[in-house]
């Protein structure tokens, strides 16, 4: 097979970065990737969803993870997997032998492990540039559910239908699903008992990067997680802060203390983000050096900044978020040509430990064993995204009153970067729209 081949393979049967953006996995499948690298740190606290599929099926991703390798010509394909994943260490090692260019890397427990910039330089020594992609250094991330797709995509022809959550938080019983796309947060979280508080808020995605979300919204290819908390918990709290009064709290309260831009991943190495100055001329209105606002845009999104740095309790990363939106509103672009400086020796030094970070944010009850069960549970409705990815949304090719079987194309890649939408259930089509299609079991 060649690269084109498992390109088509893969784009065929929609698959996109199970997590993140989504960005579709067939642009990854590229020759100037030397190395390849799966990402299983977990992208947030909490979750457990990689290690587990990992874990239980070793076999299967290991051997599809080689086989990418050889397909582009990479000369090593690294697996980045945290050193306290013992289990899914053990279950590795009981078949990374037979594929010589896999290799492990054992990562610290620190977050943002999972950010890609920073794994790739804990695993590669290599620093992207500000701005880049990783092929522009030879490198492609892929994380462990988007490569076991893959492998279902190859060896069964088996269309994304489904995704892999961790349910946690104030349920009676956490665990991880596999449910269809389209079906609701209310069904997935029913997978974990009975919600043990009244007026639960459901953060999709993790404490840190996640949203807040409604009983409604439907799962994606990209949902990770459901982390169920009370309406007064801290990182609620935060999260419904009012732009606005933050803006006007750092003008009254930022000691330019710069803990935010010390601690800040992307800023050790060597990126031009520098949060405690976006902080002073945000503030204070202070427009004359361009650049503070235009390197904005090199930030992550991590969230350390306003959740773990600040001693004030300020927002650095949710203030940045408005002017990166504003700015892309006003057709702004990226900067090109950025060079990052030096990696900072400090760095080592300054890595956030995750379990303090759980401890900080009142997390540490909820870091509960989450079991998995990966048989996808059957539901009687879903109400699919026709936009589950970075890119243009897919094209509806099915019709109201329609009969469509699990695993049926009913939505077409668009023009450019997209991917098709398989169908989650069997059923008929009683709904289509430019956003959506929803399917009923019969």
């Amino acid at each position: 097979m060649n690269s084109k081949g498992l390109a088509d393979i893969i784009k065929e049967c929609g698959v996109v970065g199970a997590g993140g953006a989504g960005f579709p996995t067939y642009m990854k499948i590229d020759e100037r990737a030397n190395t390849i690298l799966m990402n299983c740190a977990e992208c947030e606290p909490l979750l457990k969803l990689h290690r587990q599929l990992l874990q239980l099926h070793a076999q299967e991703i290991v051997e599809t993870f080689a086989l990418i390798a050889d397909v582009v010509g990479a000369e090593e394909a690294i697996i980045g997997v945290k050193e306290e994943y013992r289990q899914t260490i053990a279950s590795l090692m009981g078949c990374i032998d037979a594929y010589p260019k896999v290799k492990l890397h054992l990562l610290q427990g620190a977050y943002p492990m999972g950010d890609e910039v920073v794994l790739i330089y804990e695993a590669t020594g290599k620093v992207i540039s500000p701005g880049g992609l990783p092929i522009e250094a030879g490198v492609a991330v892929l994380n462990v559910e988007t490569v076991y797709n893959i492998y279902r995509g190859m060896q069964e022809s088996a269309p994304v239908t489904d995704k892999v959550v961790s349910v946690v938080g104030e349920v009676e019983n956490p665990v991880t699903v596999r449910v269809p796309l389209g079906c609701t947060i209310e069904e997935t979280v029913a997978q974990a008992g009975k919600v043990t508080i009244d007026h639960p808020v459901y953060l999709l995605g993790g404490p840190m990067m996640g949203r807040i979300g409604n009983a409604s919204d439907t799962i994606t290819k990209t949902t990770n997680a459901i982390l169920v908390l009370p309406e007064d918990h801290f990182i609620i709290q935060r999260k419904n802060g009012n732009t606005s009064i933050e803006l006007k709290r750092a003008a009254s309260v930022c000691c330019q203390c710069q803990m935010c831009t010390d601690l800040c991943p992307r800023h050790a190495l060597g990126h031009p983000i520098e949060p405690h100055k976006f902080m002073r001329s945000a503030a204070n209105r202070d427009f004359q050096n361009t650049s503070v606002f235009l390197d904005t845009f090199f930030c992550s999104s991590c969230g350390l900044c306003e959740l773990f740095s600040c001693p004030q309790g300020l927002s650095p990363r949710t203030l940045i978020g408005v002017y990166k939106d504003g700015l892309r509103k006003s057709g702004v672009k990226v900067p090109k040509g950025v060079t990052a400086t030096p990696v900072q020796d400090a760095r080592a030094y300054r890595k956030v430990p995750e379990k303090r970070l759980e401890a900080r944010l009142g997390l540490t009850k909820y870091d509960r064993p989450a079991p998995l069960q990966d048989t996808v549970i059957p539901v009687k409705k879903v109400k699919e995204s026709l936009s589950q990815h970075i890119g243009a949304p897919a094209i509806a090719n099915v019709k109201k009153g329609t009969f469509v079987e699990r695993g049926q194309k009913i939505a077409d890649a668009a023009a450019g970067l997209s991917v098709p939408i398989h169908a989650s259930i069997d059923g008929i089509v009683t709904d289509v729209t430019e956003r959506y299609i929803i399917i009923e079991a019969k």
